[in-house]
């Protein structure tokens, strides 16, 4: 399978030459690809060359001028003028223009896609808003409008915290309850795990610790534990992610030929835990093992020999550090 990362090119000492297609490009920003290309469009922010090949080609600049931008889209600036403050950083005539706040209700999802987001509680509280009443409409490009909003405005890891993993636990009771149907859950499921497995491309690279992440048998709710590999993978780590209903054969064979620094399984019942207590015990004789999810209880873990990660999967994947 190919992967979209590094292009490798000849590189003389201190070089700062294109390296990097728009993919990888967006996967170390956690900003769509359409929304680097708007930039690029509208501001001029990015400067690709092309390879012999035709691939546009970014550079380190690139990356640090994007990085800039997001910070003054933090700050509260509109979009236009985060982008002239982050080019005037290049040249050496940067201002500090007064932050704004802009509000945008309404429009189409072109606009939602560059409206800038203030960095503070009530722009998350509508971001969220704004992301449930397009899921639960089955409306995904909307949807997917707010999401570049999101992750163009805050941190991967603030947009994980405070966003998409609350909206997943509320998607959750809301099926439980049946306020929602299975069709909106698929739906609402489905978007955003196509976005979170944009942010995971590329995590089984580097040369950090590895960490295997998965489900145990018959436990299908996955998605917060693909959110915790990836605040795992920008803290260092290297992922090999088998995700939901894995074998416990399977991951025994997965340890034997990794030989990971831990073991991750991630479960909402702790019957899916418990069923399977003999086979966890083996597992924490050949590698460390750390169980997560409202599974994960205290009385499991010590009957394995294993530690819980009790708090949320961002705080947890932040906190964990090798021989931890």
């Amino acid at each position: 399978m190919f992967v979209q990362g590094l292009y490798s090119l000849p590189m003389a000492a201190g070089d700062d030459r294109a390296l990097l297609r728009i993919g990888e490009l967006a996967r170390r920003l956690g900003v769509s690809q359409d929304v680097l290309r708007a930039w690029e469009r509208r501001y001029g922010l990015l400067e690709p060359v092309r390879s012999a090949g035709g691939f546009r080609l970014y550079t380190a600049a690139d990356e640090r001028r994007v990085r800039r931008m997001q910070s003054h889209l933090a700050r509260g600036l509109a979009a236009a003028e985060a982008a002239r403050a982050a080019l005037a950083e290049d040249d050496g005539t940067a201002v500090a223009p007064e932050p704004v706040s802009v509000e945008r209700p309404g429009g189409t999802a072109s606009d939602l896609a560059q409206a800038p987001v203030p960095a503070t509680d009530r722009g998350l509280a509508r971001l969220a808003a704004d992301l449930r009443r397009a899921l639960d409409a089955f409306d995904e490009p909307a949807a997917e409008a707010v999401l570049d909003r999101l992750f163009a405005g805050f941190s991967v890891e603030t947009a994980l915290r405070e966003v998409l993993l609350p909206y997943l636990h509320d998607l959750g009771t809301r099926w439980a309850t049946n306020e929602i149907g299975v069709a909106t859950e698929h739906f609402a499921s489905n978007v955003l795990r196509a976005r979170l497995a944009g942010l995971a491309r590329g995590w089984g690279q580097g040369r950090g610790p590895c960490a295997v992440l998965a489900c145990p048998p018959g436990e299908q709710h996955d998605l917060p534990l693909l959110a915790f590999g990836i605040v795992l993978h920008r803290n260092g780590w290297r992922i090999v992610y088998l995700g939901a209903d894995t074998p416990l054969a399977d991951l025994g064979r997965t340890i034997e030929e990794k030989r990971p620094e831990t073991l991750v399984l991630a479960a909402v019942d702790v019957d899916r835990f418990q069923h399977s207590i003999p086979d966890l015990a083996a597992l924490t004789r050949r590698t460390s093992l750390r169980l997560a999810g409202a599974g994960a209880t205290a009385a499991v873990a010590d009957a394995v020999g294993a530690k819980v990660l009790a708090e949320d999967p961002v705080t947890e994947a932040q906190r964990l550090t090798p021989s931890t």
